[in-house]
């Protein structure tokens, strides 16, 4: 069987353990403030978590770009040129243009490469959810599955990676422009969190509203019991920003519930995901139901 490597964005937020545990590599997206332009570097080395978080706090508005052409030519060709096909997965559509990009220039580089296979994965998935596809497409490659099963699986189950997640503050929701100026005001007055899910087309929406943090954690792990199933590439992956103290409240809160289950990973979210949700957001990401929810037309 020929070798294959697995490549993804900056939205996997897999850090430096987890790829080189995974064998996984990644093209990084880039972020901007102020004039200044970062690459979305998963491992945090060209600005720190607290310098990230502290230019939101002060109400810096962080942008983020996408993957370039240039970018996906550069490394898909130094696969290709170094004997390897390549299965690319890409963050959803929905929420990204990188698997557009990474599909317009796989067949660019077809001419060249004729032989080669490059398959250009759109995840329907971002954050931890996007990460578990990779770990399990690397799983599935360490089981001596070719790299059109590996493909073949993901089509058939990416919908089974489920995101529980919940914001600690909506001003960053406002900032990034996913609610409005009053939405945000009147849920800060009423300390109103959402729980928010990627639905079945990859996108982002809050489904509920509750009341306070203590809830609204709880009720994050109440979701992931009421939508989590075994697997046998099951993965589970709690995510939050700059908040290790409410990772622990909701691995307390998912024990109560689900106490034999088992928590594989505690990682940060990553720049381009925390560039939108701000500092003190929660997640968790696992294989479960198969998601068949849509978020409501605006």
């Amino acid at each position: 069987m020929k070798k294959y490597v697995i490549v993804t964005d900056s939205c996997s937020d897999l850090n430096r353990e987890l790829r080189e545990k995974y064998d996984i590599d990644y093209i990084p997206m880039h972020v901007s403030c102020e004039g200044k332009d970062y690459e979305a570097n998963l491992d945090w080395e060209v600005i720190s978590i607290k310098e990230y978080f502290d230019l939101m706090r002060a109400g810096k508005r962080i942008t983020t770009a996408q993957i370039t052409a240039n970018q996906y030519k550069e490394a898909f060709t130094k696969y290709l040129a170094d004997g390897y096909d390549i299965l690319s997965i890409s963050c959803s559509s929905a929420l990204s243009a990188s698997v557009a990009t990474s599909r317009t220039v796989a067949e660019e580089l077809k001419a060249e490469y004729p032989d080669a296979k490059i398959f250009c994965v759109d995840s329907l998935a971002a954050c931890a959810g996007l990460g578990i596809l990779c770990i399990i497409a690397s799983k599935m490659r360490a089981e001596g599955k070719t790299i059109e099963e590996v493909v073949a699986w993901l089509e058939e189950n990416k919908l089974t990676v489920n995101q529980e997640a919940t914001a600690e503050s909506l001003k960053y929701l406002k900032q990034a422009g996913r609610i409005s100026a009053a939405a945000a005001f009147f849920g800060g007055l009423l300390q109103v969190k959402p729980i928010i899910i990627s639905d079945a087309t990859g996108m982002n929406f809050s489904l509920e509203k509750v009341k306070g943090r203590a809830k609204s954690i709880t009720r994050v792990a109440e979701r992931m019991k009421e939508e989590y199933e075994d697997s046998p590439y099951q993965t589970v992956i709690i995510e939050h920003a700059e908040c290790p103290e409410g990772a622990e409240q909701l691995i307390a809160e998912i024990k109560k519930l689900l106490p034999d289950v088992k928590i594989d990973y505690v990682i940060n979210f990553g720049p381009i995901i925390s560039a939108t949700v701000g500092p003190g957001t929660l997640g968790v990401f696992f294989v479960g139901k198969k998601v068949t929810v849509n978020a409501p037309e605006a």
